[in-house]
């Protein structure tokens, strides 16, 4: 279910959309006005958007939650829209537009939507149950101290390394920046490369190198990723790609866990979605880590994505809307397990869900989670498109030797303020 994986499912789901009147489906269509029915005492219809999910089962899940709300809640009718394609490109157009959902959901938090007034504030729909949710999942949708969303899964993404690999070439699994380096160059050989980040040879890691050097991307409303820290560190990622010792250009990117578990290479980055696979793959040949610190100093890190469930501020059935999904992600706690459990591996928002998940209570599958817990980070609220691609681009340039490392990453400091401040307007 991870953001970057929307690209892997182009399933069409029906046509595109389902209506839940009083707990039955009662229609199939595209289109945004499902019409009456003679048999439904519904006064309001939602539409309530997903990306097309590649997991089996997610879509069903979605339509059986829609339906259990509505004979719970009869005056209240659902339109599940299962969205294919470019998601994010496809619900950022529409919220412009009058045939906007009223709930929706969005890969990582864009905290332009909330300052732009296109996404309503949820606090009221919390309770009691906000300490029950982390960190990550409070402070990701914090914006100028309101909360504009209810995360519905943290999907966690860390080192993967095969145990067996290591072992016979005397290797312990790296814990600082330098014992990586040195493991993914001892690992290559003349048949294979030691780590796999990304067919471009960056993946997350210039994100990683950053933080974990005690750097920070933005903060409070400034660029933060040019200061002497972070141009340290992402200046020493140069060192793995002098050493080729990474993996480029694989069949599929690292979001998909085959070039572990076809022993392509011995250690690659990917997400706690790809454990089921990886088990089944390699059995306990594996195990787990953050990305290391880069020195002393630093800290290890792991990255937190996920998907949010957003409210259209501007849609006519706000209430209706909230109401929703207060009961869907809030009150109903056991559907929260199921989402992040039955369809794909996730790991629940919130912490008695998440304590409660058996599949997350042993072995790797825990030690991710604690890894998370510790060391874990979401993107920045300002991180869109633009300041990522900036980003992006300075680091490319870095680690390929392109320039000055101080002029390269001062120009894209001022591309990405500048984003930073239409943002924050």
């Amino acid at each position: 279910m991870s953001a970057h994986r929307t690209e892997l499912s182009r399933r069409r789901f029906l046509g595109g959309s389902l209506m839940i009147v009083a707990g039955g489906v009662v229609t199939t269509a595209c289109s945004t006005n499902p019409g009456a029915d003679a048999s439904s005492s519904a006064r309001t219809t939602l539409n309530v958007w997903y990306h097309a999910y590649g997991e089996a089962g997610a879509q069903q899940a979605a339509l059986r939650y829609a339906t259990a709300f509505t004979k719970a809640h009869p005056d209240i009718a659902v339109k599940v829209t299962w969205v294919p394609g470019d998601y994010t490109a496809k619900i950022n157009a529409t919220l412009l537009t009058d045939a906007a959902p009223d709930v929706f959901e969005i890969g990582d938090f864009s905290d332009a939507l909330a300052r732009r007034g296109q996404i309503a504030a949820l606090d009221d729909l919390y309770g009691s149950a906000r300490s029950d949710f982390n960190d990550n999942a409070i402070a990701g949708v914090t914006v100028d101290g309101k909360l504009y969303g209810v995360k519905m899964i943290d999907d966690v993404m860390m080192l993967y390394f095969r145990k067996s690999r290591l072992t016979e070439a005397g290797i312990t699994p790296p814990t600082t920046f330098d014992e990586l380096v040195a493991a993914a160059k001892a690992l290559t050989t003349k048949t294979g490369k030691g780590l796999f980040l990304g067919n471009d040879g960056l993946g997350d890691s210039p994100i990683l190198a950053v933080r974990s050097n005690g750097a920070d991307l933005v903060a409070d409303g400034k660029v933060a990723f040019g200061s002497p820290q972070a141009l340290e560190a992402l200046t020493g990622l140069r060192r793995l790609h002098e050493d080729k010792s990474l993996l480029l250009g694989y069949t599929t990117d690292w979001w998909d866990p085959s070039a572990l578990t076809q022993d392509v290479v011995p250690m690659q980055w990917c997400g706690l979605w790809a454990m089921p696979a990886v088990k089944t793959a390699l059995g306990d040949d594996f195990g787990v880590l953050p990305w290391p610190a880069f020195k002393a100093g630093g800290s290890p890190a792991v990255r937190v994505g996920g998907w949010t469930s957003c409210v259209n501020a501007k849609g006519r059935h706000v209430d209706a809307a909230k109401k929703y999904v207060q009961w869907l992600w809030i009150q109903e706690s056991g559907l929260q397990k199921d989402w992040a459990e039955s369809y794909g591996f996730h790991v629940p928002p919130r912490k008695s869900v998440a304590a409660g998940a058996e599949k997350l209570s042993g072995g790797p599958a825990r030690e991710t989670v604690e890894l998370a817990a510790k060391y874990g980070k979401p993107n920045p609220g300002t991180w869109d498109t633009a300041v990522s691609d900036a980003f992006r681009a300075a680091a490319a340039k870095i680690v390929g030797g392109q320039g000055d490392p101080a002029q390269i990453m001062a120009e894209a400091v001022d591309r990405a303020q500048t984003v930073v401040d239409k943002q924050r307007g």
